[in-house]
């Protein structure tokens, strides 16, 4: 469950201002030191836009190819049509300093 940044803020004032310790109060309200450290840190750097949720920016999936180099396996592949996917992965890395699984083949 995801916290918004005022329940955020609450429990970094009542961590820092408990009298009972850090480990004990983020037990109470059941958050990893962690997380709250996370919040923390990000509470100091930032003060409480710090603590809001950001977006992922991000569209591309974290594993794919960039364009640049789908371009250069699709050009490559062209040119060597008698090379496995294997072979074509090796080539790749060893000639280009790129490295491309054969399964991206």
């Amino acid at each position: 469950m995801r916290l918004s940044a005022s329940e955020k803020y609450e429990i970094i004032q009542e961590v820092t201002t408990s009298e009972i310790g850090v480990k004990q109060t983020l037990e109470n309200f059941g958050i990893a030191r962690s997380t709250f450290y996370k919040w923390y840190h990000k509470y100091l750097e930032n003060g409480y836009d710090g603590l809001k949720t950001s977006k992922i920016t991000s569209k591309r999936q974290w594993n794919s190819i960039p364009e640049e180099q789908k371009d250069l396996v699709v050009e490559i592949a062209l040119e060597n049509t008698e090379l496995s996917s294997r072979e074509l992965a090796h080539k790749i890395t060893d000639e280009q300093g790129v490295f491309i699984s054969e399964s991206s083949v």
